[in-house]
C-alpha cells in the first residue's frame, strides 16, 4: 500500500521515492494517518483517494525545506553582474523562484538587487511552491537563527528589524515579492510561457527520475524569455544539455541561458565542466501595474578590480571565496591554501580547493581536493556532485555513478 502512496507523490509532485528514501515517506504517512485518526495505512490511501486536502497535507509533511538566506552566494553574485552589465536595458525584470520553500531564496534575491543599487521598480520576483505550509511561512516572513548561517551576516542588519519571534525582511525588501501556489511539473499553475528573464530552480530536479527531469526541463524553458537565464544547483547541471540552453561560465555560479531563436545552443558534454561553487491557496492581491519606465540609461558596470591588497592577518574561507567572485583565483589559491594551513585541514577548505583547480583547468588537482574533502566529510554533497561530473568526463562512468547514489542518499538523508 505504501507503494501506491508512492505512486500517487510521484503523480503530484515528481517525487522519485528512492531519493529520499521509503522510510521519510512512511513516517510521513504514519504522521498523517495518526492525525487524521485512521486504524492503518489501507484507510489513510482510501483518504487520500478521496481527499485532495488530504493529498496536500501529505505533501507539506513529505516537503520537509531545508534553506537560509543567501545560500550559494555565487548565484546571487552571477545575477546581479547579469543585470546590470546586460539585462539593465530590458525592464522591468521577471524573476522567479521556484521552488520558493519558507521564502528565503526570493528575498534574498531581494536584498542583493537592492544592494547592488538596482532600482525595485526594474524588477520584480514571484515566489512560487507546492506546499502550502511553507508559502504561509513566507507571507508571514519572520524567521529565527537557523535562516541566518555563516558569519557574513551584514545583510540582516542592513535589511532586517527584530519582531516577536525573530527577523523580518524589511519592507522595501517585500514589496516586490509576491507568492502563489504552483507545481513544477503543471505549466498551467505556472506564469505565462515566455515571461521569465531569470529563473532560480535549485536542489529540486535532484528528487526527480530522468523522464520527470526532462519534463520539468520543458516547463522551464518554456517559461524562459529568450536569453533568459536559469540557476540550478550543482548537482543538477548536466541536465540541460538535452535542451537548448547554453552553459554559462560564471565563478561560483550553476548558470544556463536560454538559446535564443537564431542561435544554435552549445552542445554540452553529458555533464559539462564546472564553473566554481533545492489547490491554489489565497496568493496576496494581485501587485498593481507596474508603472512605465523611463527609457534606460547605460548599463551599469562594475568598476574595474582593485590592485591587489596586502594579505588579512588571518586567512579565511570567505575571503577566499571573494578573491574567486572577482576572478582573481590565483589569490584565491593562495588564501585557500593559507586556510589550510593555519586552521587544518576541511571538507570545505578542499572543496573549495578544488573548485578553484577546477576553473582554473587543472582536472586531477580538482579531483585530489574533492576526494580529500570526502575522506574528512563523506556526505558533503558539493563535492559529490563535483567529483561526479569529473570522474564522468574523464570517463569512470562507473564512478560517477557510484558518487550520483551517495548524492541522492545523502540529500534524502537531509530531507527526512
Amino acid at each position: 500500500m505504501l507503494a501506491g502512496i508512492e505512486a500517487l507523490l510521484k503523480q503530484r509532485i515528481g517525487l522519485d521515492a528512492a531519493t529520499i528514501g521509503t522510510a521519510a515517506i512512511a513516517r510521513a504517512v504514519r504522521s498523517r494517518q495518526a492525525a487524521c485518526a485512521l486504524p492503518d495505512i489501507q484507510a489513510y490511501h482510501a483518504r487520500l483517494l478521496d481527499s485532495p486536502a488530504e493529498v496536500q497535507e501529505l505533501i507539506d509533511a513529505v516537503v520537509v525545506p531545508e534553506t537560509w538566506f543567501f545560500r550559494d552566494r555565487g548565484a546571487l553574485d552571477a545575477m546581479v553582474r547579469l543585470v546590470r552589465e546586460g539585462m539593465a536595458d530590458r525592464p522591468p525584470l521577471r524573476l522567479l523562484s521556484l521552488p520558493c520553500s519558507t521564502g528565503e531564496e526570493p528575498y534574498s534575491i531581494s536584498m542583493a538587487l537592492l544592494d547592488a543599487g538596482i532600482p525595485p521598480e526594474r524588477w520584480r520576483i514571484e515566489g512560487i511552491d507546492i506546499s502550502v505550509r511553507s508559502l504561509a511561512l513566507a507571507q508571514r516572513a519572520i524567521y529565527g537563527r537557523n535562516a541566518f548561517r555563516g558569519t557574513d551576516l551584514g545583510f540582516r542588519d542592513r535589511h532586517f528589524e527584530p519582531v516577536p519571534g525573530g527577523f523580518r525582511p524589511s519592507e522595501a525588501v517585500r514589496r516586490p515579492v509576491h507568492f502563489a501556489q504552483g507545481n513544477l511539473l503543471d505549466a498551467a499553475s505556472l506564469p505565462a510561457a515566455g515571461s521569465q528573464d531569470i529563473i532560480f530552480c535549485r536542489n529540486v530536479l535532484i528528487y526527480f527520475d530522468r523522464p520527470t527531469q526532462d519534463a520539468a526541463l520543458g516547463i522551464l524553458h518554456g517559461l524562459l524569455a529568450p536569453g533568459g537565464l536559469l540557476f540550478l544547483g550543482p548537482s543538477e547541471t548536466g541536465l540541460p544539455s538535452r535542451r537548448d540552453f547554453v552553459w554559462m561560465k560564471l565563478p561560483m555560479a550553476f548558470a544556463f541561458r536560454k538559446a535564443r531563436p537564431a542561435e544554435t545552443a552549445v552542445r554540452l558534454p553529458s555533464d559539462p565542466p564546472q564553473a566554481l561553487r533545492r489547490p491554489r491557496m489565497a496568493a496576496p492581491a494581485p501587485a498593481p501595474p507596474l508603472p512605465a519606465m523611463p527609457p534606460p540609461g547605460p548599463p551599469l558596470r562594475f568598476p574595474p578590480s582593485p590592485p591587489a591588497v596586502p594579505p588579512a592577518p588571518r586567512a579565511s574561507l570567505e575571503r577566499a571565496q571573494r578573491l574567486a567572485d572577482a576572478g582573481r583565483l590565483a589569490e584565491a589559491v593562495q588564501q585557500c591554501e593559507a586556510v589550510l594551513r593555519e586552521d587544518g585541514p576541511s571538507a570545505d577548505g578542499f572543496h573549495l580547493l578544488g573548485l578553484l583547480r577546477d576553473a582554473a583547468g587543472n582536472r586531477q588537482e580538482a579531483i585530489a581536493g574533492y576526494r580529500k574533502a570526502l575522506y574528512l566529510d563523506p556526505r558533503h554533497q558539493e563535492a559529490l556532485a563535483h567529483l561526479a561530473l569529473l570522474l564522468e568526463q574523464e570517463g569512470d562512468a562507473n564512478g560517477a555513478r557510484m558518487l550520483r547514489d551517495r548524492l541522492r542518499r545523502s540529500a534524502g538523508q537531509g530531507a527526512a
